[in-house]
């Protein structure tokens, strides 16, 4: 091919069987290309084969050098289902690396949003300066180049956003088949939103194609994350198949892919589940600090279909059994009134004997005043001063709260993180059309490097599955881990928005009455209207008009 055109696309569902009886499925769909839109910005990139041309297009114009969107609906439970491959908020999250190049980087990050709201069909246009924050030492880049200068950096989320078919479609159509052929014939919208846990991302950045980087691409991962609750969806059920997640079954690969595969966790098996048709195709990876074993179906190859030509799973539940993730967090508001409260985030180290540090980063809205002279950190009944704090204070009406610290967790502790605040009363035009619902506070982002049960590999091999080779291994003792708590519903004081309405109701009424009685005693003539004569008068005087008799007076 054409060097401008060098691409490859490559598409794999993961499945692993939860311990909470629950099934996760993660779709991953990756497109490399070895162009530069950058520097081939004066070139104008035409032609496209495998990368969707929306989105060529962004990344030449507005100077992107990495894009991470994701749209989820539901929360991730971590203490039931571990940690996932790639974690996302609730409702809409965007950050953005600009190139150093960019003069107005605000500029440049108003419009991207709007130009994403309309490519995935979002409300990302509702992103501006008041939710947008400059993050110091949270989201460094994923992809090459370790940059420092923060100022190209910006980062919102919508927490109220809500995921539904009008995402999911735009999302789709991105793929080189589409939904026609491949992985992507599982998705049905029916299905999807009808589970426990749904995200759909989209993560664009630069990457090295070799161990050396001798060669640089573009790199396009689409990642779709599902959890199925066996409840709902399997009829009370711990038994599990293709068609019974997706009404659907696989019947061919992506035409274009390169690789295609299905992968499903068997490390606890045979004790917790059997799976059905088995393979003797196995890979053994180190998964978030975890050695795994999967096994392998090939969809490129025919005998995976069998005579038939469709591919259905089927796992069977044995037993259950329980772990605790390492790293969690959660958060919650406290207080009562609607004058002053108490936000408390909570992050627990489950680690029997290994302390590690984490980077904690929260965004509050400008109209949750913060009283960080109250901020207290308490480790196992003990204050555990951070070894870094970065505070921005909110402009009221321009920009958000953001506070970073990095804050040291004993082995199994708890840590609480805890700050007073105090609610604004906002102008009657500032409120949503359901004030009394609450206002959104985004996730807060835990952020840390911890250890690993198992030696992890720093070797760049391209074979490796794309569920794990997400985020790069810089330590063999050691792997990142993001983590999102659960977003806040905060009620501020509210108004009684029907006085208006009567008031508007009875000014009218009065001005209709009154006004109207005025003008009628202006404008009318009053005159003496005379009674006409009975009707046997009239009667009378009809028949002497025909006898030619003098009428009666």
């Amino acid at each position: 091919p054409h060097p401008g055109t060098r691409d490859q696309f490559q598409e794999e569902l993961v499945i692993r069987p939860l311990h909470s009886g629950d099934i996760y499925a993660s779709f991953q769909f990756r497109t490399l290309w070895d162009t530069d839109f950058l520097q081939e910005r004066q070139k104008k990139v035409s032609h496209y084969r495998l990368f969707p041309k929306s989105l060529g297009q962004v990344l030449s114009k507005f100077s992107v050098r990495e894009l991470h969107i994701s749209f989820t609906q539901g929360f991730w439970r971590t203490m039931q289902w571990g940690q996932p491959f790639i974690p996302s908020p609730p409702g809409a999250e965007l950050w953005v690396w600009f190139h150093h190049t960019v003069s107005d980087v605000d500029g440049n990050w108003k419009e991207l949003t709007n130009v994403l709201s309309g490519i995935f069909c979002a409300s990302l246009n509702f992103i501006d300066m008041t939710n947008t924050v400059q993050p110091s030492a949270s989201f460094k880049p994923l992809g090459l180049g370790n940059a420092t200068d923060h100022r190209f950096l910006r980062y919102a989320t919508l927490p109220r956003e809500i995921v539904c078919t009008e995402n999911l479609t735009p999302w789709k159509k991105l793929l080189p088949c589409g939904s026609k052929a491949g992985l992507a014939v599982l998705m049905k919208s029916e299905k999807l939103f009808h589970s426990s846990f749904h995200s759909q991302a989209v993560h664009i950045r630069p990457i090295c194609q070799d161990e050396q980087c001798t060669s640089k691409a573009w790199e396009l991962r689409q990642t779709l994350n599902v959890v199925f609750d066996h409840y709902t969806s399997g009829q009370g059920k711990k038994e599990w198949s293709l068609f019974k997640m997706f009404s659907r079954t696989l019947t061919e690969a992506c035409p274009l892919a390169s690789s295609s595969k299905v992968y499903v966790d068997i490390t606890d098996n045979p004790e917790l589940f059997e799976l059905s048709p088995a393979t003797h195709l196995l890979s053994r990876a180190v998964v978030l600090g975890d050695r795994r074993t999967y096994s392998v179906y090939d969809l490129t190859r025919a005998e995976t279909f069998g005579q038939l030509r469709s591919f259905n799973l089927l796992l069977r539940w044995k037993g259950d059994n329980m772990l605790r993730p390492l790293l969690h967090a959660e958060r919650y508001v406290a207080g009562f009134g609607l004058q002053t409260g108490e936000i408390h985030t909570v992050i627990y180290n489950n680690h029997p004997y290994r302390a590690f540090p984490v980077l904690l980063m929260d965004s509050v809205p400008w109209y949750l005043q913060l009283y960080v002279h109250t901020l207290t950190v308490t480790s196992k009944s003990r204050d555990n001063k951070p070894s870094y704090i970065h505070y921005q204070p909110a402009k009221d009406r321009h920009r958000p709260h953001l506070l970073e610290m990095l804050i040291q967790l004993p082995p199994h502790s708890m840590t609480e993180v805890t700050v007073q605040f105090e609610r604004a009363l906002l102008k009657w035009t500032e409120y949503t059309p359901d004030p009394n619902h609450g206002f959104y506070v985004g996730s807060s982002v835990v952020s840390a490097l911890v250890p690993s049960m198992v030696a992890m590999s720093t070797n760049f091999t391209q074979d490796q599955p794309l569920f794990s080779s997400f985020v790069p291994v810089k330590e063999e003792s050691s792997y990142f881990v993001r983590v999102y708590t659960e977003p806040l519903l905060v009620n501020l004081p509210t108004p009684d928005f029907s006085m208006p309405y009567n008031v508007i109701c009875l000014t009218c009424t009065v001005v209709a009455v009154g006004y109207g009685s005025f003008y009628n005693l202006l404008t009318r003539t009053f005159q003496v209207d005379e009674p006409s004569p009975p009707l046997a008068k009239r009667l009378a005087n009809f028949i002497r008009r025909i006898r030619g008799v003098p009428l009666l007076a």
